[in-house]
């Protein structure tokens, strides 16, 4: 199967998923706040399923050509950045230790960063674990809890914030700061 088409119907697929999360969102009653929003300030929320859309809707129809010098990390960042959530360079090894306007999360979500030591890639259906970055090949999907992604140790997970301080930043940040 072509990876246009491969990639086509991880978006279907996903863009499925997201609505039905966005349906079980509204179905709950109105006086209930989900846990998340508890553990969170007013200033710092994630993204919601229609922004986690765009992230993906972004990563999908990149068409970003692989430099030398242009890797995974910086593939995401454009992702994010041609999204509209912008957040300071970081390469894959600081996106592993956590970097500020991302906080690290257990259960993934579509949009989310997944990231390895010396890797770094877009969630796009948590479920299948499926996932979007530069692959041998150049950019595509794959599944990060294959025997060839677990061998590079244990995935983490990071979700966005909107309206972080470090949100809209565009300053490069280094491993000594």
């Amino acid at each position: 199967m072509s990876n246009r088409r491969r990639i086509l119907i991880a978006f279907l697929c996903c863009g499925i998923s997201l609505t039905a999360s966005a349906q079980e969102d509204l179905s709950a009653p109105v006086h209930a706040k989900p846990a998340k929003q508890k553990r969170q300030s007013k200033k710092e929320r994630t993204l919601n399923p229609d922004e986690r859309l765009a992230v993906l809707a972004s990563a999908l129809d990149s068409k970003i050509p692989r430099l030398p010098e242009y890797d995974c990390s910086h593939l995401v960042h454009a992702i994010y950045q041609r999204a509209g959530y912008p957040y300071p360079y970081a390469d894959s090894n600081d996106l592993y230790e956590g970097v500020e306007g991302f906080q690290r999360v257990s259960q993934p979500e579509p949009g989310d960063l997944v990231v390895w030591h010396g890797h770094a890639g877009i969630v796009i259906r948590p479920s299948r674990h499926v996932f979007f970055s530069f692959l041998h090949a150049g950019p595509g999907i794959d599944d990060y809890n294959s025997r060839y992604w677990r061998g590079r140790g244990e995935p983490r997970f990071y979700r966005y914030l909107k309206n972080h301080p470090c949100a809209g930043c565009t300053l490069a940040r280094g491993r000594s700061e």
